[in-house]
């Protein structure tokens, strides 16, 4: 890798070298330099010079968006955008063409990671036939749960009222499931990187016409290792669920955003 400045430009703000994580760069004579450290491929450093006086091969600036008179929107209009998304159960009988899926995720891969570790896949079943599948061994894990373990009876009821009704309880009938995967060796890692991804997906899913919710059930099950599940999902060798949310075309349209419990904050006195 290979860490370049234009010296001729660089007007030595220290910006590049106040904004590496690790410590890495360190300002010297004829501008920033690569001291002794590690680096985490951020970027920071090339996005943040004013002058355009750095370049660097594992984040080069050739691949990085200009800025330019992007504006971020107003409190009001974010506030708005965020309270607008609910979690969606009921979906319309219409598939989600791969394109949309994939624009989604596309944008998924830039949320947060820990120590920009990244490393988030994902999974997308669209087949109707696996997704209802996926539903009933689910339902199935949840029964075993309920006559092993008393504390988990809630999940036996949940099965028994879906037998009953014949709803889908746990995918709702979404024409997608996505699931965030990951190296088996990053574990708990892994699964935080896989939500903020997820987080990331569903934020951007109404500006796309679409809807999502959690599918904790898919993700639990999948998690403690329930193998008539995990044959079902397929995954890729070496991986394993991080996350998981259905996605469909809302068939109903929210006209209120509802309220949550009251803002509990605890700040530190003051002397």
């Amino acid at each position: 890798m290979s860490f370049s400045v234009l010296t001729d430009v660089c007007v030595k703000c220290n910006m590049c070298v106040a904004e590496c994580p690790t410590g890495l760069l360190v300002m010297k004579e004829n501008g920033p330099a690569a001291g002794f450290g590690s680096c985490i491929s951020c970027g920071h450093c090339v996005a943040v010079c004013p002058t355009g006086a750095i370049d660097y091969t594992v984040t080069p600036r050739a691949e990085q968006i200009p800025v330019g008179d992007y504006h971020m929107p107003d409190p009001e209009t974010a506030e708005k955008f965020l309270r607008y998304r609910r979690s969606i159960r009921t979906f319309r009988d219409t598939p989600v063409p791969k394109e949309l899926i994939t624009r989604l995720l596309n944008v998924a891969r830039m949320a947060p990671t820990g120590s920009n570790s990244q490393g988030v896949s994902y999974r997308v079943i669209q087949k109707k036939e696996t997704l209802t599948a996926i539903s009933d061994a689910v339902m199935d894990w949840m029964i075993g749960l309920g006559k092993e373990n008393s504390r988990m009876r809630i999940y036996a009821h949940n099965a028994k009222r879906y037998n009953r009704t014949g709803r889908d309880f746990i995918l709702h009938k979404a024409p997608a499931l996505v699931l965030a995967i990951s190296k088996d060796e990053l574990v708990e890692r892994g699964r935080d990187n896989g939500h903020f991804a997820l987080t990331y997906a569903e934020l951007m899913a109404p500006s796309l016409g679409l809807g999502s919710c959690w599918s904790g059930f898919v993700e639990f099950c999948a998690q403690v290792g329930y193998e008539p599940l995990l044959q079902l999902l397929n995954l890729p060798d070496g991986y394993r669920v991080a996350g998981a949310i259905m996605v469909g075309y809302p068939k109903f349209k929210y006209h209120y955003m509802p309220e949550r419990e009251s803002l509990r904050v605890f700040f530190d006195e003051e002397d």
